[in-house]
């Protein structure tokens, strides 16, 4: 409870403590016994009472009595004395249980479910959350169930709105009338009552209100949230738009089946697949569901559609996510020939691609590529052995400018798709966005300042549409002064760092080329490779920006603070992938991996995979065999060799389904003889381990 200092047990609370315990058990095994065997009697029900009375949590209490509540109506012949009666019993029971425990999830639900077969008045409640708002005015159940109330009472929202302004004004810090203010106001301007019709008029007041609450106590973090809450509305756009693709609109590709690519070409335009088709992905500024042959037209020759199946790209089983992917066929070209084949994408002709939080896609958007196919060279092809990748600096060189400056201009254009329906800024944003810039460089001396500062700056850039990062510098400096201020929210501000660090590295041509590098293989300089983005050594703990990424075969993300890659499953043309001597801790950490089919040779030396107790925070048990994704675990498998694959589970869910061709493990706790061979046996097609060479017969 807020306020109620915890107390230290004494031996004489632990006595009282061990014997109502053993009265509870008691009480309940009556309780239980009464349920099974449908018992309602009024000595069967006092029972109850008094054991929700103890304990307002005991929601299998509370659900006998639904039951007992259906069964008494039914037997009241509707007369109005006996249900109300029994009515008024019930929201007795649930006053006293709650008077035990304003907070119970179990009596406060209780008592909406009672009040929605509306039988009974509901003019008591709101005096009734009176009591219970004066004992603690941030209870946010009291606060929900007080919007249940007022639906259900028909009470206006700007009614609503006028108490919860009166509680602020009593205390600045009621975060739960904060918050609630909030779904008020979003409720208001959504249905454009008179009043709210105008958004830059309402959040303009919004933030004057806020800032005399910031500015009275600005180490009170209640206003500062519902000040993040105005920044989201200000800038966020509602609906959600298409904002990269692969391939880009405009490009021109050329796609291989083999490996022998030709070094001296542009290494923008050319990818090598071994599967005989190639993935087009569309990335949204929002997580969407939806995205399906009806939703995505995708004329490509003769073919509409035809066989298309999309899949949404994410680490969580949801229908919704940013990227989504199909697979298209290669053209059935001329062997001899480069023709060009055009492919024509429209994304949102009809409705039916809506984000998580219930937009629609509401702009058609349009896009054109182009496909040639290479004809394969046999004679290269029989016999060319699986080289080793090697992620030392000397085999990288810096692509030369003369080589890339041409493409690189055409090409970095291409990044993102320029959708003519996004929305520009309109004035009034960048005058509110400036006006709190304003105000907040006077509070940039406390550390929720200076966050909302970095905030702020970053909507500024991000309104200004102009590509380019024109206080990323600014924005920088105030997250290495918050990590220096605030260390325990280091890891949070060291996060917020990387991704302003990342879409600084991306925000321009010049910026990016200094981290675009070829690959020298010095043992057989006949082969061409893939260009390789090489953002290693930025001290990264969390990358983004991955709508400017889709386009990557060959990334470097070594030495940097990663302890996960979440998102990196967008990047599906990830061939070679260097994520050595970061903090990982796990295989769980790595899970976007399952996504990259097209992955043959990952790093993932030197990191802190086995040094630490299986992390569980993403998979609530600690066997696979009872986990949701538990029935791809082969029976059969679990003893190989005398080998115990449970020792590996995680590694097993993350590592199997992919090719590898090679994988470097060294320098993990987890790494000994055993995992090596559990490695072999799960990736079959591994060639290279730990740079050593299997000779598997």
């Amino acid at each position: 409870m807020h306020g109620r200092p915890r107390k230290a047990p004494v031996p004489e609370d632990e006595a009282a403590s061990a014997a109502k315990a053993e009265k509870l058990r008691a009480l309940q095994s009556q309780v239980l016994s009464n349920h099974r065997h449908k018992i309602y009697t009024e000595e069967a029900l006092e029972l109850s009472t008094r054991l929700v009375e103890i304990n307002p949590e005991c929601y299998t209490a509370w659900n006998y009595r639904k039951l007992a509540f259906e069964h008494n109506l039914t037997r009241s012949d509707s007369n109005p004395n006996s249900v109300k009666s029994i009515l008024e019993e019930e929201l007795r029971v649930v006053e006293i249980a709650l008077r035990q425990n304003f907070k119970s999830y179990s009596a406060w639900h209780h008592r909406k479910w009672v009040l929605s077969k509306r039988h009974s008045s509901i003019e008591k409640e709101l005096w009734l959350l009176e009591k219970f708002q004066s004992a603690d005015p941030r209870n946010f159940h009291a606060w929900s169930y007080r919007r249940f109330i007022a639906a259900l009472m028909d009470r206006s929202d700007v009614d609503e709105l006028e108490y919860t302004q009166n509680l602020i004004d009593k205390n600045i810090s009621n975060y739960s009338a904060w918050h609630n203010r909030s779904v008020l106001l979003s409720n208001l301007m959504k249905k454009n009552v008179e009043g709210f019709t105008e958004k830059d008029e309402v959040l303009t007041k919004e933030y004057e209100l806020v800032r005399e609450a910031l500015f009275t106590d600005e180490d009170d973090q209640s206003g500062w949230f519902y000040h993040l809450w105005l920044l989201d509305q200000t800038v966020k756009a509602k609906s959600p738009l298409l904002v990269s693709s692969w391939p880009a609109h405009g490009s021109d590709l050329i796609l291989f089946q083999d490996r022998c690519l030709d070094a001296s070409s542009s290494p923008f335009n050319i990818f090598q697949f071994d599967s005989g088709t190639f993935p087009l992905i569309l990335y949204f500024s929002q997580a969407v569901e939806g995205v399906n042959s009806s939703t995505v037209n995708v004329e490509y020759g003769s073919n509409l559609n035809q066989g298309l199946v999309w899949k949404p790209l994410s680490t969580y089983k949801s229908r919704a996510a940013q990227a989504w992917i199909t697979q298209l066929s290669f053209p059935n070209a001329d062997l001899h020939s480069l023709e060009a084949y055009p492919v024509e994408i429209t994304v949102g002709h009809c409705q039916g691609i809506i984000s998580s939080s219930g937009f629609h896609y509401s702009q058609s958007s349009h896009f054109v590529f182009t496909v040639r196919v290479q004809p394969v060279k046999k004679e290269l092809k029989e016999g060319s052995g699986v080289e080793k990748i090697s992620w030392t600096d000397e085999n990288f060189y810096l692509c030369e400018p003369h080589f890339v400056e041409s493409n690189l201009v055409a090409w970095f254009h291409q990044l993102c798709l320029k959708n003519e329906h996004e929305p520009v800024a309109n004035a009034w944003q960048v005058k509110i966005i400036e006006e709190e810039m304003k105000h907040f460089c006077m509070l940039s001396d406390c550390k929720i300042g200076k966050l909302t500062l970095a905030r702020l700056l970053t909507a500024y850039d991000a309104l200004m549409s102009s590509g380019k990062l024109v206080h990323s510098q600014e924005i920088l400096g105030l997250y290495i002064d918050l990590m220096k201020l605030d260390p325990p929210h280091y890891q949070y501000y060291k996060n917020e760092h990387s991704v302003v660090l990342l879409q600084q590295v991306m925000s321009s041509r010049e910026s990016l080329l200094s981290r675009c590098f070829h690959y020298r293989d010095l043992t057989s300089s006949s082969r061409g490779y893939p260009m390789c983005l090489r953002l290693n050594k930025l001290s990264l703990s969390r990358i983004g920006s991955f709508a400017k990424l889709l386009w990557v075969q060959m990334l470097d993300l070594s030495h940097n603070e990663l302890q996960s890659i979440e998102g990196l499953e967008a990047l599906q043309l990830l061939i070679h992938l260097s994520l050595s001597e970061n903090k990982l801790s796990s295989f769980t950490a790595l899970e976007p991996l399952r996504q990259l089919k097209s992955l043959k040779s990952l790093d993932i030396s030197y990191n802190e995979i086995g040094a630490r107790s299986i992390d569980t925070t993403r998979y609530l048990c600690s066997s696979p065999l009872s986990n949701s994704i538990g029935n791809e675990w082969e029976q059969d498998r679990i003893l190989v060799d005398g080998v115990s694959m449970t020792n590996y589970w995680e590694a097993f869910f993350v590592l199997k389904g992919l090719n590898l061709t090679q994988l470097d493990v060294v320098g993990n706790a987890i790494a000994d003889e055993n995992f090596t061979l559990f490695l072999v046996r799960v990736l079959p097609t591994l060639k290279w381990l730990d740079g050593v060479q299997l000779n598997l017969f």
